[in-house]
């Protein structure tokens, strides 16, 4: 009878606290290593960051090919510099206009 007392009596005092501890331990777990916890909230903040990092590049991206679309409008383009260029890039010449060659290593542009 005594001894059944002492093991109630151990029980009462053991398995609560150990019960609390566990759960305590479970939770704590979960709070760092859990779907929700810490690890997962750094992990979140970094694809936030890299994220904000591949929109912010493709603005940057956007506003370049705004620049180059504006810069064909018809009013940006000026005539004698285009004709320039393509006579230069068709090897092409009019027949009073004086042609000077280059070598291969003085390059105009």
């Amino acid at each position: 009878m005594q001894a059944q007392r002492h093991i109630r009596r151990f029980f009462r005092l053991v398995i609560p606290p150990t019960v609390f501890l566990g759960l305590t331990a479970y939770f704590c777990w979960n709070a760092l290593q859990g779907d929700h916890g810490m690890r997962a909230y750094e992990a979140r903040l970094g694809l936030k960051r890299k994220a904000i990092a591949s929109q912010k590049a493709a603005e940057d991206e956007y506003v370049l090919w705004q620049q180059r679309i504006n810069s064909l409008s018809e009013r940006a383009l000026d005539a004698d510099l285009l004709d320039e260029r393509s006579r230069a890039m068709l090897n092409l010449t009019e027949k009073n206009e004086l042609v000077i060659p280059y070598g291969k290593n003085d390059r105009l542009y």
